[in-house]
């Protein structure tokens, strides 16, 4: 069946859904990166998302927003980096509340052997070509990214219809 519906996108969309399912295979996968340190895409985004706010006092639910995830999974990417070493937990005088994350020595370290590993293998590639892209362009791929994201957020966090418990048949089975 041909996918009309999708008019002449279909090619885009299906690079798209590609990326996401190769990336969601691995998003939980613990591996190296270059460093000495084991860890998965979700951890190191955290981290990046940590070491990118930091001169803006940016609280975890704030970046865990900005990042498209969960505050239960930001936390718990904070707790195991925090358990390895990458990263510091802080809170104001006064306020023990808002808890506030900042990288450590170490964290800083393996990030950076992390960025020159993923450069290599992945985004020198990648930037010869967006070179070439005008920011025009971009900006509507960055639009046509958001509202997927968007839409698949939304998705995840809207309430599902409940589930029926069905007594099986055994003469029909």
């Amino acid at each position: 069946m041909k996918l009309e519906w999708m008019g002449n996108h279909r090619a885009l969309i299906e690079k798209i859904i590609k990326y996401g399912n190769a990336y969601s295979n691995t998003y939980k996968l613990q591996r190296s990166y270059g460093t000495d340190v084991m860890f998965s895409a979700s951890q190191i985004q955290t981290l990046e998302y940590i070491l990118e706010a930091e001169d803006k006092d940016e609280k975890m639910s704030e970046m865990a927003a900005r990042l498209g995830v969960s505050r239960s999974t930001f936390s718990k990417n904070v707790k195991n980096l925090e358990e390895k070493g990458l990263l510091e937990k802080y809170h104001l005088s006064g306020n023990r509340k808002d808890i506030y994350v900042k990288p450590s020595a170490e964290g800083r370290e393996v990030y950076a052997k992390y960025t020159e590993f993923v450069r290599q293998i992945c985004f020198d590639d990648i930037f010869q070509y967006a070179d070439k892209v005008s920011e025009a362009d971009k900006e509507n791929f960055i639009r046509i990214l958001d509202l997927f994201a968007d839409v698949l957020l939304w998705y995840g966090e809207k309430e599902q219809e409940p589930r029926k418990l069905i007594k099986i048949d055994a003469v029909n089975e």
